[in-house]
């Protein structure tokens, strides 16, 4: 079987991390705090409320440069979203590293799922209101 060799068994983590380490090098050399570069948040734009999102490019372009105290005065939740992918990607790769054949595993619950959409809430109410504005990007 070649599904067994460790060459492939590690391909797909490695290709996603090559996908991931491109697009992170392309946010880290076209600058989202110089205008026209990238598409403005619509509803930032229409209603002039951050979205959970809003400043995460400039979180991203904090984090190419090396710079995560600034990443997270961009965008907290983002930050916390990097590093949410980082752990399931370094267990997928040690599993595939391991032997398995399996994807990526995140073994959430429905609980986990309505606690991370109230956190996400949270976050996105807390950064538009005036004592949340250090949320805010």
């Amino acid at each position: 079987m070649t599904e067994n060799r460790p060459v492939r068994r590690l391909a797909a983590p490695l290709g996603v991390l090559a996908a991931v380490v491109g697009a992170f090098a392309l946010v880290g050399l076209v600058d989202p705090n110089e205008p026209g570069h990238y598409p403005a948040c619509p509803l930032l734009r229409l209603t002039g409320l951050y979205c959970p999102g809003c400043g995460g490019l400039r979180g991203a372009y904090a984090v190419a440069h090396g710079e995560p105290l600034t990443a997270l005065g961009a965008n907290a939740l983002a930050v916390l979203g990097y590093l949410g992918f980082l752990a399931v990607w370094l267990r997928w790769l040690l599993d595939r590293a391991r032997g398995s054949t399996a994807g990526p595993v995140v073994p959430l619950r429905t609980a986990h799922g309505w606690l991370i959409g109230g956190a996400v809430l949270g976050f996105t109410v807390i950064r538009n209101l005036p004592f949340g504005s250090f949320l805010a990007p």
